[in-house]
């Protein structure tokens, strides 16, 4: 069944555009400098005010004082967590070079072996949640190259950092620094042995430690939420995830649509193209403007209007329905919710060949 509507391509032509693409994962090994490892500790609570101020809030919401000293005492900072904060690849890249990221022949097929191995798991959590398997696969491949490539960073040091460090956004971090305390003191694992991205996202699906805290589930049932080694529970919860978020079993996630070959600078703001909030724009607000969906739509049906540019240079436009909203929850960026859409795309169609060639 066809559940994502829009394609571009078949398998083929992907495979031809991509085989010569920069090997790039979501998170690359860091190199981390000897500064970085050695010459600024400074996270213990008797040294930090601020790590003192958030030992003094989890003692009181019943966490150990002794093992928070001992495990803020070992937080690391570094420097290289926040110039990766600065240089995310959703910030940089065009749609063209973001998509030969993620859509690779490799990528793809290793998405139809993620299914086949995780079978049951994946029609269990579609059955519970009405995510399909192959959107449940293409997050994980795209977040960590189904399971590959889970981060390098201590996730102690890249909060610790963050937390206290980040010029804009250090109150949020603080939160996440909070959960994620405890949580390894919950689950008992030692926080100094977790790794992940530099932002602090963990396991299979990279969930920051919030979000493990809200969406994470126990799906195999051994009485422990594991993200870090169990694929199981990171199905489960990748599909919990997106169920939470409003994810409408069985819709589309976007649609194919046309337009004029240089999208007016104006359009941009005032059709708000390109975001990722709730859809607002209407079909028929965009057909006044000369944008018309390739196949017949509703003219009420609110949609996010996306211009993507390709290496031809071109401008091409698709219309994101609401199910593209729930993707970009996991990742606030147009062109990540398109990467994951075209990759559950990709492996739903190479899936289907596998079987025809089978029977």
């Amino acid at each position: 069944m066809n559940r994502v509507k829009g394609k571009t391509s078949s398998y083929l032509l992907v495979a031809l555009m991509c085989w010569s693409a920069p090997v790039v994962f979501a998170d690359e090994p860091s190199q981390v400098s000897q500064q970085d490892t050695t010459a600024y500790q400074g996270f213990a609570p008797q040294q930090n005010a601020d790590s003192q101020a958030l030992m003094n809030e989890l003692v009181e919401q019943g966490l150990p004082q002794g093992w928070l000293e001992e495990s803020l005492g070992q937080a690391t900072y570094t420097q290289s967590v926040l110039d990766a904060m600065e240089g995310a690849a959703e910030r940089r890249l065009k749609w063209y070079e973001y998509r030969a990221i993620f859509l690779t022949p490799q990528r793809i097929e290793e998405g139809v072996a993620f299914i086949e191995a995780h079978a049951d798991a994946l029609a269990r959590a579609e059955s519970a949640y009405g995510v399909p398997a192959e959107v449940i696969t293409a997050i994980i491949g795209v977040e960590t190259y189904y399971g590959r490539h889970k981060g390098q960073h201590r996730v102690l040091d890249s909060l610790a950092t963050l937390a206290f460090h980040h010029p804009a956004r250090g109150d949020f971090f603080r939160g996440e620094l909070a959960a994620f305390l405890r949580i390894a003191y919950e689950q008992q694992v030692d926080p100094t042995e977790l790794r992940g991205s530099y932002a602090g996202a963990m396991g299979y699906p990279q969930f920051i430690p919030t979000s493990y805290q809200a969406y994470a589930v126990d799906f195999d049932d051994d009485g422990r939420r594991d993200l870090w080694e169990n694929p199981v529970d990171a199905i489960g919860s990748v599909a919990n995830y997106f169920a939470e978020h409003g994810w409408k079993p069985g819709g589309d996630i976007y649609h194919q649509a046309d337009g004029p070959d240089v999208l007016p600078v104006a359009l941009l703001d005032e059709l708000s193209f390109n975001q990722t909030s709730s859809p607002t724009v209407s079909i028929a607000q965009l057909a006044a403007h000369g944008l018309e969906p390739s196949e017949p739509l509703d003219d009420a049906l609110a949609v996010v209007p996306l211009a993507l540019e390709f290496a031809d240079g071109e401008t091409r436009y698709r219309f994101g329905e609401f199910n593209f909203y729930v993707i970009t929850r996991y990742n606030h960026s147009h062109l990540y919710g398109m990467a994951v859409a075209e990759l559950s795309e990709a492996i739903a169609e190479l899936e289907n060949e596998s079987h025809e060639d089978e029977a």
